[in-house]
């Protein structure tokens, strides 16, 4: 299955108080963004790894021949429409650059079922009692049992997720693209994935 990557990196690092985009961090030898990419840039069925981030950081991303780069946009809405300007294969696969600890069995997984489907997304089954809180009081514990934590990649028919954006427009910022499939009213698949696949958000995610 031929498809294209597109590898969102355009954080701010905020959140791990950082004065710097956080995928720039080195976890060993390499950096966060780095390990990111690593699957989409050894695998031959992906044909080019478009990473998204700022501008000022072009020269910190490792060069390769897969590798293309394009600015990220105001919100990731923007910077994943960015991407997709320069995807040419049926298939993407959009990933979070501040990700790096995707597993080979997934992303196989995830492409086969995208074999059968338009859209297909990895997650993971919610292990912990959720409970709805208002007001710093408990108002309803979730039944969790049809819970998933949703991850990246998530990957679409290309076409058909441009056609997704452009018809809902500004409508809402939405914080995966599978919602955006989900409002266009499409079915999204759902791959179980691994929890170690987790994103870097805080300095206690870090190994």
């Amino acid at each position: 299955m031929k498809y294209d990557a597109i590898v969102v990196a355009s954080g701010k690092g905020s959140r791990m108080r950082l004065n710097f985009n956080k995928v720039f961090l080195n976890i060993g030898n390499k950096t966060i963004l780095e390990r990111a990419c690593t699957l989409f840039l050894e695998d031959k069925d992906c044909q080019r790894v478009v990473v998204v981030t700022q501008k000022e950081n072009f020269d910190k991303v490792v060069a390769h021949e897969k590798i293309l780069l394009t600015e990220g946009g105001k919100e990731r809405k923007d910077s994943v429409c960015n991407g997709l300007a320069l995807c040419r294969s049926r298939y993407v696969l959009i990933h979070d650059g501040a990700r790096p600890f995707l597993e080979k069995a997934d992303l196989e997984n995830l492409k086969k079922e995208l074999k059968t489907c338009d859209a297909a997304i990895l997650a993971h089954y919610c292990t912990e009692t959720v409970k709805r809180v208002a007001g710093g009081v408990i108002t309803e514990t979730v039944d969790r049992s049809e819970l998933m934590f949703a991850q990246t990649p998530q990957g679409f028919r290309r076409k058909l997720l441009k056609e997704a954006y452009a018809s809902l427009g500004d409508q809402q910022n939405y914080t995966d693209d599978a919602s955006v499939l989900e409002a266009y009213g499409r079915e999204v698949r759902v791959v179980a994935g691994s929890p170690r696949n987790r994103k870097i958000t805080y300095i206690e995610d870090l190994p």
